[in-house]
């Protein structure tokens, strides 16, 4: 039986994409699923995000796995959506393991000609979000003195991209968030990582293709150039690392970056 059976982790973005593909990686280990998502369109950043058919499929398919699943639609910008799933989650499973900080959106915009509204959004969903779904979880955690957070940052998250500002300083945001979780956590046995993938093949790919006229292998390909010369990696390869930070295999990792870029970074 797997040392990760049991546990109970939360999921945000859980609909599609890497989310996903975490969730039906950790239910194979026999963790419980909480899988958190917005569940439906949003103005910006303009392409199609998680949908409700398919937050109900990956609640079939994890409990087709032999655990269980509770699906909960929300917003990880509105504190009343994500204390209610918590809540739900605490009242079924009891409490809370694994965090997996997920949900995100990406979208391309030169920094002086963005929005104010559009740099807002991108920080409130790819930055404030974690901290605050961060913030109902936690203490969930320090009273049983242990848990994992994971933050899905990128590697916008280590260095500067074209026309990607605000999602770079969200990403960095990020990095950093993660870094002080873990001085300040680590008291109470809580680990604290960052993971930071390059370019991955899940529906954002499509919907930012969409949106700049182009395929999505050329969205892959603007943050490719690595040493493995490949255009993208797999959600299912983020999952992966997901399982392993998880696990006590990685009981020693904290406060770091995980970066899972194909040698992008090593140029």
């Amino acid at each position: 039986m797997s040392q990760l059976a049991n546990k109970t982790a939360f999921i945000t973005g859980a609909a599609h994409g890497q989310g996903r593909a975490a969730a039906l990686a950790l239910a194979k280990e026999g963790v419980n699923i909480v899988a958190f998502d917005i569940a439906r369109e949003m103005s910006y950043p303009g392409y199609g995000l998680g949908s409700q058919p398919e937050l109900d499929s990956l609640q079939a398919a994890c409990e087709a796995l032999g655990v269980q699943c509770l699906a909960a639609q929300g917003d990880v910008r509105v504190d009343n959506d994500i204390k209610n799933a918590v809540d739900k989650a605490v009242r079924h499973f009891g409490s809370i393991d694994i965090l997996f900080n997920n949900a995100g959106i990406c979208a391309y915009g030169r920094a002086h000609e963005l929005t104010e509204q559009e740099w807002d959004a991108m920080l409130d969903i790819n930055l404030k979000g974690p901290w605050l779904v961060g913030r109902r979880i936690i203490p969930l955690m320090i009273e049983k003195k242990s848990g994992v957070i994971i933050n899905n940052s990128s590697i916008a998250g280590l260095r500067g991209m074209n026309r990607l500002s605000h999602y770079a300083a969200s990403k960095w945001g990020l990095t950093g968030l993660t870094k002080s979780w873990a001085i300040e956590l680590a008291p109470y046995n809580i680990r604290v990582v960052s993971i930071h993938p390059t370019g991955v093949n899940t529906p954002m790919n499509d919907g930012l293709a969409a949106l700049e006229g182009a395929t999505p292998r050329e969205i892959a390909e603007r943050s490719a150039g690595n040493l493995l010369d490949v255009p993208w990696i797999e959600a299912e390869d983020v999952a992966e690392a997901v399982v392993f930070l998880a696990s006590d295999k990685s009981r020693f990792v904290t406060g770091s970056q995980f970066v899972i870029d194909a040698g992008l970074l090593s140029r």
